[in-house]
């Protein structure tokens, strides 16, 4: 089965200094504008550089080299220098970058891992090679949330005890490729007292999975990425539902694309919901509808 998400989803390769490659999936862009004057954001986080007006749009500028530990764009690069704007996360933000490179076809399934030895301030999904250089696929996620912290409200999920015992048997794993998305989710559980597995990548997921029916404890609420190296949340849908020890579970897609997501599509998959990143109410909200299930086939 050929993804969605892969058939659609290229990589735009840019420089946030004079040798190394970054990438973003496409999926997130929604344009590439050549740097445009900004206008100043009192009291803003120390990498956003301004606000830029698109389209009758104003936009915050980050400057990305800056927020992923680069030197800072100077003033005498600006005139050379790009604004890619995203639609990320429920914000449409601009990341200021030195260089547009290209737009290049990619097969997920050839991105790896990060390696383990970066650090937890490595701003890293991925890495590839195009051309026989290394490619680092950025996490905007983790980028994001250093520059807009999320807030209480979002992160904290509010349940009743009748609700947290409904949840607390079922057996829940979380996906995601993203180390700050893995952490929202995980505290988000926490705070409830919720037990879960979590892992960072689709395969081992499907491989976590098949070994749980195995032992006769088949996962049953499944919270997945969409956009993720290697086997994607749309694959991992597919295969969970086609295969028949696993096609029990409750499938959750979950993504930090705000535009481009449709219900639809996850459900031409196999998955039950799709949402948008990061609320853990409408997280909650999602399992409890899974328990629903769960409890109406048993």
């Amino acid at each position: 089965m050929k993804s969605k998400a892969s058939q659609s989803q290229g990589l735009l390769l840019f420089r946030l200094s004079q040798t190394q490659l970054f990438a973003l999936g496409t999926l997130k862009i929604r344009e590439l504008v050549p740097y445009t004057p900004l206008s100043a954001i009192p009291h803003s986080h120390p990498t956003i550089m301004g606000a830029a007006t698109i389209r009758g749009k104003t936009i915050p500028i980050i400057d990305m080299a800056s927020a992923v530990g680069y030197t800072p764009i100077t003033r005498e690069e600006l005139s050379k220098s790009y604004i890619i704007i995203t639609d990320c996360q429920r914000m449409v933000i601009g990341f200021l970058v030195r260089a547009i490179d290209k737009i290049i076809e990619c097969n997920w399934r050839d991105i790896e891992s990060p390696p383990n030895n970066l650090g937890k301030n490595a701003y890293l999904t991925g890495v590839t090679k195009f051309d026989d250089k290394l490619v680092q696929l950025l996490d905007v996620e983790l980028l994001l949330s250093k520059v807009f912290p999320p807030s209480p409200e979002t992160t904290r999920a509010i349940l009743t005890d009748v609700q947290r015992e409904k949840l607390k048997p079922l057996s829940i794993l979380l996906v995601d490729d993203s180390k700050v998305a893995r952490k929202q989710l995980s505290d988000a559980l926490d705070s409830i007292n919720i037990p879960y597995q979590v892992t960072a990548d689709g395969r081992e997921a499907l491989a976590i999975m098949e070994q749980a029916a195995n032992d006769g404890m088949p996962i049953q609420l499944l919270v997945s990425d969409i956009e993720m190296p290697g086997l994607d949340g749309y694959e991992l849908a597919f295969e969970v539902k086609n295969t028949p020890a696993l096609a029990q579970a409750y499938i959750i897609l979950h993504t930090s694309l705000s535009s481009e997501i449709s219900v639809s599509q996850a459900h031409q998959v196999g998955a039950n919901e799709a949402l948008t990143k990061f609320d853990a109410n409408e997280l909650i909200s999602a399992m409890l509808r899974g328990v629903e299930q769960h409890n109406a086939n048993v």
